[in-house]
């Protein structure tokens, strides 16, 4: 690989990386906010079950973004990407509790009753969502690697959707405790959040796996990789 090569390959995981951390605390800041997204009028659990919130919307991008990095750049990158996402996470928490505290004036648009609203629960989601996130990224790429080197580099939409699939069910079953526990959301909305939750999120690691396919032939053909090669010198 040339030094022009090594240089864009470094920007493009920068790109990547950053990418994954504006969706991961995008995801955590914009939870509380649920909406109906099937036309159909299904209930399951007393909730109707395409009911979900508005932070799964940039979540699935975090594990497109970290099946590339793990196809690509390999395990030890995508593992460094999940930590950094993780300092992001506590960072926003940080500036949050300073806005929680700090006095609003007469005048301020948003006064600290509608920022309490708004982000009082905020701090337990994110820990909440943190923890679940943890869990299921690293379950994520083990497994995806798992099945790389299983099938030698072969099969991509099959790593690709069993690894999203148990990592989102995963994710999208320890946030849903660790909300309910804190009585952020009641338990009577458990089991029809869980599953709508884990169908939105299977059909979207479904529907992004020909995106992962465009997306790492374009890094072989551009970085000359064979399948299965990672970048392993930047």
């Amino acid at each position: 690989m040339t030094t022009q090569q090594k240089n864009q390959a470094q920007l493009i995981y920068l790109i990547l990386a950053a990418l994954f951390i504006a969706s991961l605390v995008t995801s955590n800041l914009i939870f509380q906010k649920f909406f109906y997204w099937y036309p159909f009028d299904m209930e399951i659990f007393g909730v109707k079950l395409f009911e979900i919130s508005v932070g799964l919307l940039p979540y699935p991008i975090t594990f497109l973004i970290t099946d590339v990095l793990s196809e690509i750049y390999g395990k030890k990158k995508a593992n460094q990407v999940v930590i950094a996402g993780i300092f992001a996470s506590l960072f926003s928490l940080g500036i949050i509790y300073l806005g929680k505290y700090a006095p609003a004036t007469e005048w301020s648009p948003v006064n600290n009753s509608t920022f309490d609203l708004v982000f009082g629960a905020t701090p337990l989601a994110v820990l909440a969502s943190m923890l679940a996130y943890l869990f299921a990224q690293f379950i994520d790429i083990r497994i995806y690697h798992f099945w790389k080197n299983f099938t030698k580099g072969k099969h991509l939409w099959l790593r690709n959707n069993f690894s999203t699939f148990a990592s989102q069910f995963i994710d999208t079953l320890t946030v849903l405790l660790l909300l309910c526990s804190f009585e952020i959301i009641a338990w009577d909305k458990f089991g029809g959040l869980l599953i709508s939750g884990v169908i939105f999120k299977i059909m979207i690691a479904a529907i992004d796996t020909p995106i992962l396919y465009i997306l790492v032939y374009a890094f072989r053909k551009k970085f000359n990789l064979k399948v299965g090669e990672e970048i392993t010198n930047i």
